[in-house]
């Protein structure tokens, strides 16, 4: 049984290589232009072919967004472009618009191309139209029930890749063709600069009593109308395959390395017990568990089961959920003075409980008793970011490993 293909986000080079140490199969990014994550620090062409090699050694593809929603000036300089990336050995582009669709066919026509989430792919008439362009794959709508996926399969050819979203953030409209942040503060969300204006706080106003703001629910607190749960699909690993679903996509090109490793690890080993024992796979708690030790948001479904209800949006606030603090990553071990080197993310004393976690490793806690800085000198608290620590830990850990504590 061929596997399906879990799909990470790369927001920069350490998340791309975090993904894959923790069993991304491909990941997905951004270069510094025609990308629909503009504030994300994206990939220079530098990072971009050192990111690529290194996924290439681990037997992994990577794919590059190009798929905001480009108006003439956009599309500047975009097949020079193309043909760079094409030379560092990019595996896919995805693409939202015809107009992008065929350049990227002009100028590079071996180049296997993606049909973003963007371009509201819902029916399979649409995809077997972008199929006949020459599309590989279809990033399936978010607003798709497991019943029209499998409608979809079925009448689509056998060699159209389907992708779709399982974990990440949702958001307010139709598959993200937003345009409250163009309207409120002039940053084009279909061109790679949202501002998340379905996260802000809403208040009703009557027109003839402009000052008197009345929350949409009557409490103290005002009310987040647009605030979509978090998606989260662990728990249906079987459907998800069983539909016919070719890649399982996890959103965040935004989202920390913490956040990638974590989510990533708990869906590979999620995946891999599926294939295990088809028969008699079931839910672990301990996934639950771990992707909520990543920031989050409540979880929802979204529209696999059932179309969303109002209890699918988060009224109270638009803060994530965060029980843990990222604090740094293991950069090596020795094993005779059983002494861990580790880059600071966030502050850490000594005396903390910590976890440590890896992608072959269960979660373990120790104690820090004793710290020292890059020079050897004993510290109290490492408080400066990246910055490089020393303490003794007994057992053995490698690099990529990742630190954290709980919030007190």
């Amino acid at each position: 049984m061929k596997k399906v293909e879990l799909l990470a986000p790369a927001g920069d080079l350490e998340r791309l290589k975090t993904a894959i140490i923790y069993g991304a199969d491909a990941v997905y990014l951004g270069g510094q232009i025609f990308s629909m994550r503009a504030a994300a620090k994206n990939f220079s062409m530098n990072d971009l072919k050192e990111g690529i090699d290194f996924a290439h050694k681990h037997g992994v593809r990577v794919f590059l967004t190009a798929n905001i929603i480009p108006h003439n000036d956009d599309l500047d300089g975009f097949p020079e472009y193309l043909r760079q990336v094409s030379e560092l050995g990019i595996d896919a582009i995805i693409v939202s618009d015809p107009g992008t669709f065929n350049i990227v066919k002009e100028t590079i026509p071996d180049m296997e191309i993606h049909i973003s989430t963007q371009a509201n792919n819902t029916n399979y008439h649409t995809v077997n139209f972008w199929y006949k362009l020459g599309a590989k794959r279809i990033v399936l709508a978010r607003e798709l029930s497991f019943k029209e996926i499998k409608e979809i399969k079925e009448n689509v050819p056998e060699d159209m890749d389907l992708e779709a979203f399982v974990h990440g953030a949702m958001c307010m409209s139709y598959s993200g063709r937003c345009l409250l942040s163009n309207y409120m503060i002039e940053r084009d969300a279909n061109r790679g600069e949202c501002a998340h204006p379905c996260r802000w706080k809403y208040y009703l106003v009557e027109e003839k009593r402009p000052r008197e703001y009345m929350p949409i629910i009557e409490d103290e607190h005002g009310t987040y109308i647009m605030n979509s749960k978090d998606l989260c699909m662990i728990e249906y690993i079987p459907e998800i395959i069983e539909s016919g679903i070719n890649s399982l996509k996890i959103e965040g090109r935004m989202k920390t390395t913490h956040y990638v490793a974590t989510v990533v690890r708990a869906y590979r080993m999620a995946i891999d017990s599926y294939y295990e024992n088809p028969e008699e796979w079931k839910v672990e708690p301990t996934w639950m568990d771990e992707i909520r030790k990543a920031s989050y948001r409540e979880f929802t479904t979204g529209f696999y089961i059932k179309k969303p209800d109002n209890n699918e949006q988060i009224y109270e606030n638009q803060s994530y959920d965060r029980k843990y603090d990222f604090i740094g990553i293991v950069r090596d071990y020795n094993k005779n003075t059983q002494i861990v080197t580790v880059e600071q993310r966030n502050r850490f004393f000594v005396g903390d409980k910590i976890e440590i976690f890896g992608p072959d490793k269960e979660t373990f806690n120790t104690v820090i008793e004793q710290m020292w800085d890059e020079e050897g000198n004993e510290i109290e608290v490492a408080p400066h970011p990246q910055q490089i620590v020393k303490f003794k830990i007994a057992e053995e850990v490698k690099p990529y490993y990742l630190v954290r504590k709980e919030k007190i």
